[in-house]
Order: structure tokens, then sequence, then C-alpha cells
């Protein structure tokens, strides 16, 4: 279930419009949890091993950038971007330019780039929304570019 869609922030393609800005809560990256979540999705040494990721060109503990991802995705999720109904991914382009470090503290930045509404069904569009996920010194450690299905809000019953 998506806490958006029963929220009163939650938002539809008629609350959306392009150029709209959205800014999420915080989400602090944890060593254990960066660790835990590499050593079982993405094992390589500079994501589970301090040692080991001293002598790589990260010259420390990396985050997985499948594990930013997922975390830009829980704060887009849980207010940054809320979209009732639920988050419908269609396609994203990503990129990390910055490692995530463990102490991190990550943030995203939002911002609707085109809508398309859909010619065939008229409940909803294609939304291209870009999120930049910055650190506490507002480094980008997340550049993403996705597609997502939005819907219009839905009729009360009566």
């Amino acid at each position: 279930m998506n806490p958006a869609s029963d929220s009163p922030q939650a938002l539809y393609l008629d609350d959306l419009h392009i150029g709209q800005r959205f800014n999420s809560a915080q989400h602090e990256m944890e060593a254990g949890r960066m660790k835990a979540f590499a050593a079982e999705f993405d094992p390589q040494p500079f994501h589970i091993d301090e040692a080991a990721a001293e002598r790589t060109i990260f010259r420390g503990l990396a985050g997985s950038g499948w594990h930013t991802a997922a975390a830009t995705m829980r704060l887009l999720i849980t207010g940054g971007l809320p979209i009732g109904g639920g988050t419908i991914g269609l396609s994203a382009e990503m990129a990390w330019p910055n490692p995530t470090r463990a102490g991190d503290t990550l943030r995203v930045e939002s911002e609707i780039l085109d809508i398309v509404p859909s010619r065939s069904k008229p409940d909803r569009a294609v939304v291209t929304v870009r999120c930049i996920t910055l650190n506490q010194k507002g480094d980008k450690v997340q550049v993403m570019t996705t597609k997502v299905m939005v819907f219009r809000r839905p009729n009360p019953t009566p």
C-alpha cells in the first residue's frame, strides 16, 4: 500500500504542472545498513569492507548506487513527491556523480519536466520528473530522470 495514496497531501495529475518543484524529508545513511544492503544486492568490496574500500577509487566505504536509489524512492513516496494511487515507474535514467557515504543525510529535490496526457486513456498521463538526491553538503549523489504514470483524482463515490 502506498502511504501517499491515503494522505491528504497525495498528488494527482490535476495537481501537477511543468516547472513544479518538490523537496523531500531527510534520510541518514548508516554504515551497517549500507553494508547489509550491499551484501545482499551488490556485494562488491567497496560497498561491504572498509579496509578493501580504502584501496579503491572511492578511498573509503561507498554505498551502492542501488541503495541510494532505494533511499531516494522512500523519500519520494513518503512526501517528496507523493503520487496518489502509487508511483508507477515507466522508465528511468540514473547517474551517481558522487558516492554516498556512511553518515550522509540525503534529501531529494524534484522538478516536473513534462506532462504528456494519454490520447487513449484520459484518466492518466506520463509525467517526466528529474529527481536530484543531495547529501548534507549539497553534493549530488544521484541524478535521476524518470517517467511515471500519474492518474487524475478519482471521483468521490456518492
